[in-house]
């Protein structure tokens, strides 16, 4: 099955929202894995599941690159917010750097995160 992270910072998690809803079909095909708050912000405003990790700062996001270290992710949508000091930065930055060394797909904004959706769709349909 499809597996997919999805992480969202905080001025981020409304856009986020928007998107996976207008995609919700197709994500209901995939298991969905998220940190803490956008997880349960995404199971309150859709019907999808998602397998919550911990928070962000709190180690969620090294949980998921952990995931992908293993090969266990086929794609991670992360909306970053470039505007804003993240506490956490080094984790983020780690995260990212996970998904270069072992080539997985990342989107950091909402026009990536529709071109890896329909890089996934289609990889299904092959």
């Amino acid at each position: 099955m499809t597996r997919v992270a999805l992480i969202a910072h905080d001025e981020k998690k409304a856009d986020l929202i928007d998107f996976v809803q207008q995609h919700e079909a197709q994500l209901a095909d995939y298991e969905l894995i998220g940190t803490g708050t956008t997880g349960q912000r995404l199971m309150e405003t859709t019907d999808l599941e998602v397998d919550r990790q911990a928070s962000g700062p709190l180690g969620g996001d090294l949980m998921i690159g952990g995931q992908i270290a293993e090969g266990r992710l086929d794609g991670l949508i992360f909306l970053r917010d470039p505007l804003t000091a993240q506490p956490h930065e080094p984790d983020v930055s780690a995260l990212l750097r996970i998904c270069d060394v072992h080539d997985t797909p990342l989107a950091t904004n909402l026009s990536s995160a529709a071109f890896l959706l329909e890089g996934l769709k289609r990889k299904g349909e092959s």
